[in-house]
């Protein structure tokens, strides 16, 4: 009997249910870019450094990157401030899995203290800020657009609308 064993979730959806938290809110940001830092393995592409991706001020996940914390906060902290959330996930779904909350300015150290080398995706982003943001619209039920166009009784039948 053929069989195929599919991948897990990706590292940044896991984290993101681990930290039970949105990776867009309206207002803030409505894009999320995964990525990683430059290693051994192989280059990044120019277009793609952080800091043209940091730019944009969307949410970033960077992987495989923990080694190099000092070029994230240092290419990120002109375009996101260091006062700007930043989230550490270690080996999430794991038994040891840790979760690092503070901003560009501290997570260096909070990295270096919890000795993490390896395993760990860093998520940049005003996101994870605990304060309130506005609800999207698309879950309000007063909000109306094509799917949802208003309440049964105010629908017109097929036979109205002629």
């Amino acid at each position: 009997i053929a069989m195929a064993v599919p991948p897990g979730v990706p590292a940044y959806a896991a984290a993101a249910a681990v930290l039970k938290t949105e990776l867009t809110l309206p207002e803030i940001s409505q894009t999320v870019i995964l990525t990683r830092t430059e290693g051994k393995a192989s280059p990044m592409p120019n277009r793609e450094d952080l800091a043209t991706l940091g730019a944009s001020g969307a949410t970033l996940a960077i992987h495989l990157s923990v080694r190099n914390v000092r070029e994230i906060v240092r290419e990120l902290t002109p375009h996101y401030g260091a006062d700007c959330p930043a989230v550490v996930a270690y080996r999430v779904g794991w038994p040891d899995q840790l979760i690092l909350r503070g901003t560009l300015d501290t997570i260096s150290t909070l990295i270096r203290g919890a000795k993490i080398t390896r395993t760990a995706l860093i998520f940049v982003g005003r996101v994870f800020e605990s304060r309130d943001f506005s609800d999207s619209k698309l879950y309000d039920a007063a909000h109306r657009h094509i799917l949802r166009p208003g309440s049964p009784a105010r629908r017109r039948s097929p036979a109205q609308s002629q």
